[in-house]
C-alpha cells in the first residue's frame, strides 16, 4: 500500500456536487472552480462522484474525469477519495483508473444489490480489499454489512475506516469500543448527526452542506475536536436548515437542493439527472430565503480569515 497517512481523513469529508452543462454532460470548468474554492476555504478531504454527487448516474469515464479534476485543482495535501460500487470487476477497473488519475483512497459505497447477505458481503469486500492496494473505507447504511463483519475485516491492512450512517448511537458506540482503535470511524450522516457521532468516537464526518459553507462546517469540526460543545452546537444549528431541507421526503431533496442552492455562491451546476427530483418554483423561493443567513455567516468567517 502507498504511504498515505489515514489520519488525513480525520476531518470534514466533502462530497462535492457534480457540475453539468445544459446538454447534461460534465462541466469541468465549473467543477474545478468549486474544488479550488473548497481547498482555499480549508477542505482537505474530498469524495468526488459519491452519493450527493449523483454516483449512480455517472459513467466510469465521468468518475475518473472528476477524480482527475479534483487532483489537478487542489493542493497535494488534499486527500482525494474515489467511490466504488456495482460489480467487483467494475470496482477494480474504476479503482485502478482513479488511482492512476490521482485518487489517494477508495470508498466502497452502500451495497445496493438484491438478496444480499453478510456472507456475500464479506466475499465482495475481501475481493476489493485484496484487489486494490490502497487505503479503503467502507460505507455502512443498512443492516449489511453487520457490525461484527466490519470488526472481522478490521485487520485487513488496506481497510482504514468506516463511514457509518445507520444513526443508532448505541450500536455505533459499541462497535467503536469493540474495534479498539484499529479503524477510524466516521459519521456518514453529515452535520445533523456529527456531534453525537463525535462524542461516541467518530473522528470526522462527510458533508454536503460544505459545498455552500465550507468554513462553517470546518469550524464545527474544529470545535468538536477541541471539546467546545456549546460552540459546536451553535454552529450545527446554523447549518441545520440545509440538512433539514435535504432530509425532506426520505432525503429525496439531498441532491436537488445543493445543485440549486450552489447558484447563491456564483456557480451554475445545472439540474440533477433522473431519477432525482426537480424543484418547484415555490421550493426554489423557499431555498432562496432560507440560505441567506447561512451564507452571511460563511462570509463573516471568510473575512476573519483574511
Amino acid at each position: 500500500m502507498t504511504s498515505f497517512d489515514p489520519a488525513r481523513l480525520r476531518s470534514v469529508q466533502l462530497v462535492p456536487v457534480t457540475a453539468m452543462n445544459k446538454a447534461g454532460g460534465l462541466d469541468l470548468e465549473q467543477q474545478s472552480e468549486l474544488f479550488r474554492r473548497s481547498y482555499d476555504a480549508g477542505i482537505r478531504v474530498i469524495i468526488p462522484a459519491a452519493g450527493s454527487a449523483e454516483f449512480h448516474t455517472l459513467s466510469e469515464d465521468e468518475i475518473v474525469s472528476l477524480i482527475d479534476c479534483a487532483r489537478t485543482s487542489m493542493g497535494d495535501d488534499a486527500a482525494v477519495v474515489v467511490p466504488l460500487g456495482s460489480s467487483v470487476d467494475f470496482c477494480l477497473r474504476l479503482g485502478r483508473r482513479a488511482i492512476d488519475a490521482g485518487a489517494d483512497a477508495t470508498l466502497v459505497m452502500p451495497l445496493n444489490f438484491p438478496y444480499i447477505s453478510n456472507a456475500g458481503a464479506r466475499d465482495y469486500y475481501q475481493a476489493l480489499l485484496d484487489g486494490l492496494d490502497c487505503p479503503t473505507m467502507l460505507y455502512k447504511k443498512a443492516a449489511i454489512p453487520s457490525d461484527p463483519l466490519l470488526l472481522d475485516l478490521a485487520d485487513h491492512p488496506n481497510l482504514v475506516g468506516v463511514k457509518y450512517a445507520v444513526n443508532d448511537m448505541n450500536a455505533f458506540n459499541q462497535v467503536v469500543e469493540a474495534d479498539q482503535g484499529k479503524l477510524d470511524w466516521f459519521c456518514g450522516s453529515a452535520e445533523r448527526f456529527a456531534p453525537f457521532y463525535m462524542l461516541a468516537g467518530a473522528t470526522g464526518y462527510t458533508s454536503g452542506a460544505g459545498n455552500l459553507c465550507p468554513r462553517l462546517t470546518l469550524s464545527l469540526h474544529s470545535a468538536m475536536v477541541r471539546g467546545e460543545w456549546e460552540e459546536a452546537i451553535r454552529l450545527q444549528r446554523l447549518i441545520n436548515p440545509i440538512e433539514h431541507y435535504r432530509g425532506r421526503d426520505d432525503n429525496s431533496y439531498n441532491i436537488s437542493f445543493l445543485k440549486y442552492a450552489i447558484r447563491h455562491i456564483g456557480l451554475e451546476f445545472g439540474t440533477p439527472r433522473p431519477p432525482q427530483r426537480q424543484l418547484t418554483e415555490a421550493e426554489k423561493q423557499e431555498i432562496d430565503e432560507m440560505i441567506v443567513p447561512i451564507l452571511a455567516a460563511e462570509r463573516e468567517l471568510a473575512m476573519v480569515a483574511v
